[in-house]
């Protein structure tokens, strides 16, 4: 599996982190959210796979928390991995990136999760935006 970002640091343990993240256009945008807080960084909609839980589970829970889209459709594209630190958990991980490709179909409310708001992007401002490098790969392959 390909890793985008920092490699591995030697001998630091890491936790595996499984996640599924969107890829959401419509009419030649992407929605993105932004997390403000510790990180105050554009994302693709998504996040951590709990135990347990199908990624396509995730996927759809994990949008609907950071957004309050619902989505449809959801096509797996591939998955990669990076090696992070998560201040929010005090954790080092090994994060596995689900990527999907669906329909944001409705806005149901403005997005549960705290700190997070959404924005359309045309590709041009997503690619500048994306604060991870195996997202914008992704995106970039995509369109």
């Amino acid at each position: 599996m390909r890793r985008y970002g920092e490699p591995r640091i030697s001998g630091q343990p890491y936790r595996v982190r499984p996640g599924a993240y969107a890829i959401l256009p419509r009419n030649d945008q992407v929605l993105l959210t932004y997390q403000a807080g510790i990180h105050h960084e554009f994302q693709l909609p998504g996040g951590g796979i709990d135990p347990g839980e199908s990624p396509v589970h995730a996927l759809h829970r994990e949008v609907y928390e950071e957004t309050g889209w619902r989505i449809a459709n959801p096509r797996f594209l591939g998955a990669f991995r990076r090696f992070v630190f998560m201040p929010e958990y005090d954790l080092w991980a090994e994060k596995i990136c689900h990527i999907y490709r669906a329909l944001p179909v409705r806005k149901l409310t403005e997005p549960p999760e705290m700190d997070h708001s959404v924005h359309w992007a045309n590709m041009d401002q997503a690619m500048i935006s994306l604060g991870n490098p195996g997202d914008r790969a992704f995106l970039q392959t995509l369109f």
